[in-house]
Formats: C-alpha cells, sequence, structure tokens
C-alpha cells in the first residue's frame, strides 16, 4: 500500500525542482568559458570523482549508450582530458582516467560556478543567508533519504 503524500508536499517538492533545474540551468552559462558542451564536460565530472572506469561503467553512470560514450571519450581524449589503459587482469577492458589537464579544467569550472553563486548568496541580508544556510542541511537529509 502507497503511502499518501500531502498536498503542501507536493507542492513543495515541486517548487524545489524547478528551482533545481533552472539554478543549474543559469549556473552552466559559467561552463561557457571551459570549452566543453555539456556532455563532455559531465562525462568528465563523472570521471574525475568516480574514476577511473571502464567505458560501460561510464555509460551507465551517464545513462547514455556505450557507442555515444565512446564518442564523447574519444573528444576528451582528443583534448588530452582523458587517458585510457588496458586493464591488468581482463585485457579487453580499458579504464578511463583523467589527466591533470581534465581535473584542472574541471575544478576550474565549478570555482566560476560557485563564484557565480556566492556573489547571489552574499547579496544577501544575514537572516537570508542563515535560512539558506538551514535549508542546504534540510536538502542534504532529503538527498541523503533518496
Amino acid at each position: 500500500m502507497a503511502s499518501k503524500i500531502s498536498t503542501d508536499s507536493q507542492i513543495i517538492a515541486d517548487q524545489i525542482h524547478s528551482e533545481a533545474i533552472h539554478l543549474l540551468r543559469k549556473l552552466r552559462r559559467e561552463d561557457a568559458a571551459g570549452g566543453l558542451n555539456a556532455p563532455r564536460l559531465s562525462a568528465l565530472s563523472v570521471i574525475v570523482f568516480a574514476g577511473p572506469l571502464t567505458l560501460g561503467g561510464l555509460a551507465a553512470a551517464e545513462q547514455v549508450r556505450p557507442p555515444t560514450m565512446t564518442r564523447i571519450v574519444d573528444a576528451l581524449e582528443e583534448q588530452r582530458l582523458v587517458t585510457r589503459s588496458r586493464n591488468e587482469l581482463d585485457g579487453r577492458r580499458t579504464h578511463i582516467t583523467a589527466t591533470p589537464a581534465g581535473k584542472k579544467l574541471l575544478m576550474l569550472g565549478r570555482e566560476r560556478r560557485v563564484r557565480a553563486l556566492a556573489k547571489q548568496v552574499a547579496a544577501l541580508a544575514p537572516a537570508d543567508r542563515a535560512k539558506l544556510q538551514a535549508a542546504v542541511e534540510i536538502l542534504k537529509q532529503i538527498i541523503g533519504a533518496i
């Protein structure tokens, strides 16, 4: 039996969902300075934070088909942002690892996005910043439970 969710919970969830999407879209504008399109940047992020990964593992994480991921990884490798290495136990498998240049590019992009967001947070009144911090803690709890 499914539990009943209150209308106010539905409304709040819908608002969080909508605002999260808008926030990410606006911050994505900062990514243009890095020179990578969204799919490449997303794949590089997964490789940096969860790698090294196989091509299949990366495709699954990004929810795309392996041929699509092959094209993305080929482009990242051409830009010297990732490398491929053979699995020592199974020569048919390769692992994809971020290069120092790939890690640097990703971290600089993150710094630009955080800086853009921090400017907006800094403009808030101290009481609103405190409320926002409390909301962040609540969001962490929600995300941890999903």
